[in-house]
């Protein structure tokens, strides 16, 4: 894992005292995947072990910069990063009518023990919670009993940085046979769908959704309309990005 992110998370990444958060914003819709257009909670977690949009063969930019680059954004400020005790969120998530539950980063999965711990506290409640991740990291057991799907988002040489960073066959795997794992591709180019065509066979991975890449309504509705005879060729299922369409790229909706 980066050292940056070690240094910054210290030892409270591996307690139960809190998490570090950018955002918590709800109720809104979800916004991609399967799960698009149901009522939910967000909560966005800080710190990410890639760095989408830098390095080689980027093609893009990460839409959440502000969770991980601490080059460009101060990580002592509370918009940016903030530790918020366990029990605090599960009071903003109470005082709330909506039983879908998003965490997502950043990568969650890098505050194991205390992510862990919330997941079983709103499971316990009777919430449905979705982790968004990259991926890369392996879910334990226990969060995979408590957690009602993950939306893993792998990482395609479009992203930029080393592969051997961006796909880890482990973590993948895990998913797989967690059977709780949807696939969920961010595409620009045509000629991506083979990375991801080659992806699905190599890891079995059977639910797969592809979306384009997009932080305005109009650049989504040209990607959608660039990719989809292609995802129907291939048997991918299509998502568009509905908060995007409904507030462009406003943080906290």
């Amino acid at each position: 894992m980066n050292a940056g992110v070690l240094h910054l998370l210290g030892q409270q990444a591996v307690d139960d005292h809190g998490l570090f958060i950018a955002d918590t914003f709800g109720p809104t819709f979800q916004g991609e995947g399967p799960s698009l257009g149901r009522q939910a909670l967000f909560i966005r977690l800080s710190h990410c072990n890639l760095s989408c949009g830098q390095g080689p063969g980027a093609r893009w930019a990460c839409d959440t910069a502000y969770t991980w680059d601490f080059k460009t954004y101060d990580p002592q400020d509370p918009k940016i990063r903030r530790r918020v005790l366990l029990d605090e969120l599960m009071a903003w998530v109470k005082a709330r009518t909506v039983r879908l539950v998003v965490i997502t980063g950043g990568e969650p999965l890098i505050q194991r023990v205390g992510l862990e711990r919330l997941v079983a506290m709103l499971h316990a409640e009777g919430y449905e919670v979705e982790i968004e991740t990259n991926g890369t990291l392996i879910p334990s057991e226990d969060l995979v009993a408590a957690v009602t799907a993950f939306n893993v988002s792998p990482k395609l040489a479009a992203a930029g940085g080393r592969e051997i960073m961006r796909i880890v066959p482990a973590a993948l795997a895990a998913f797989v046979a967690s059977g709780k794992a949807r696939f969920k591709f961010v595409v620009n180019e045509l000629d991506e769908f083979k990375e991801i065509a080659d992806l699905a066979e190599r890891f079995a991975m059977t639910e797969i959704w592809v979306m384009p890449e997009g932080t305005s309504a109009d650049t989504v509705r040209q990607g959608l309309r660039t990719i989809a005879e292609e995802a129907l060729a291939r048997g991918f299922n299509l998502s568009p990005r509905l908060h995007v369409e409904l507030w462009e790229d406003e943080r906290g909706r």
